[in-house]
């Protein structure tokens, strides 16, 4: 995953392995997304967007600079309900 953050963060980029439950508001987002007939890329988004807030963020107590997180080489991607 890529993501945009000030100058001197000390997340680096690198291969991250997560295990992480969004918040059921991002799976009605990505269900409605679907279901609409959305792209790919706009999916990815909004998985980036909950990434950002319950991992990178912690739901608010941290990275709260971080401006942007967006999947970029993506080695294997699973999702259960």
């Amino acid at each position: 995953m890529g993501y945009t953050a000030p100058i001197g963060s000390t997340d680096e980029d690198r291969v991250r392995h997560l295990t992480v439950a969004l918040p059921p508001h991002f799976a009605a987002r990505l269900f409605e997304a679907q279901k609409a007939g959305a792209t790919d890329q706009r999916l990815q988004e909004i998985v980036a967007e909950g990434l950002k807030e319950v991992y990178f963020q912690d739901g608010g107590r941290r990275a709260g600079s971080l401006e942007e997180v967006r999947f970029t080489d993506v080695l294997h991607l699973k999702f259960d309900l």
